[in-house]
């Protein structure tokens, strides 16, 4: 039990590297949270020292989510005996840590990222869904953000869906507990929705990439 807490722990704290902060700080010398959105996200980075790092950081922040989710919640699962749920708890944990730094006084990015690795590792073929569920909200409404929202919302559906009467009500309360973290740090997206100024890829701002 004292193990499988640890681990727990162990990926909240995984979650919190800030690979964006010191990136921007390494290359430029600068806070990439005075910058742009003063997020640590992928897009923020990317505003920062250009779009070729959107990716450099956004599979750092992926594997954030994958590595807890899988290889820790492996590793509790069969040295210690914990129950198979552990492995998306620890994807919540990794996500809170992204959203939520403890080396940052608490002020992260949005946790898409993170939480795509998570869930990648726990239930691939949902995730598939959701992505592709992205894909067409993103074509549709050339909004990154809004992708992201439906996609979240789309992802715990496809679950039940995929499973069945084998899904587990544990992982089901997860993926709902990210898409509501998901939807509520894009707070200020669903504010320029509404009021039509939400930037739009391939828009007169340019193309643009998601708070990740």
């Amino acid at each position: 039990m004292i193990e499988t807490i640890l681990l727990g722990v162990a990926s909240y704290l995984i979650g919190s590297i800030p690979f964006g902060y010191v990136l921007v700080y390494l290359l430029r010398g600068i806070d990439v949270r005075t910058v742009g959105s003063k997020s640590l996200g992928a897009t923020n980075v990317a505003r920062a020292l250009g779009t070729p790092w959107f990716a450099v950081v956004f599979s750092l922040d992926f594997a954030k989510g994958f590595v807890p989710a899988f290889v820790l919640g492996g590793i509790a699962e069969r040295s210690f005996g914990a129950s198979p749920e552990v492995g998306i708890a620890y994807g919540v944990a990794a996500m809170a840590g992204h959203i939520w730094p403890v080396y940052l006084r608490f002020r992260g990015g949005k946790g898409v990222a993170t939480a795509a690795g998570a869930v990648t590792g726990i239930t691939p073929a949902a995730t598939g869904v959701a992505a592709l569920v992205f894909l067409v909200t993103l074509l549709l409404g050339r909004m990154v953000g809004l992708g992201s929202m439906v996609a979240s919302v789309a992802l715990p559906i496809a679950y039940v869906l995929l499973e069945g009467r084998d899904a587990s009500a544990v992982t089901v309360g997860a993926l709902v507990l990210m898409a509501a973290l998901v939807v509520f740090k894009h707070r200020t997206n669903i504010a320029r929705i509404a009021k039509g100024e939400e930037p739009k890829i391939f828009g007169k701002r340019g193309k643009e990439t998601p708070d990740a």
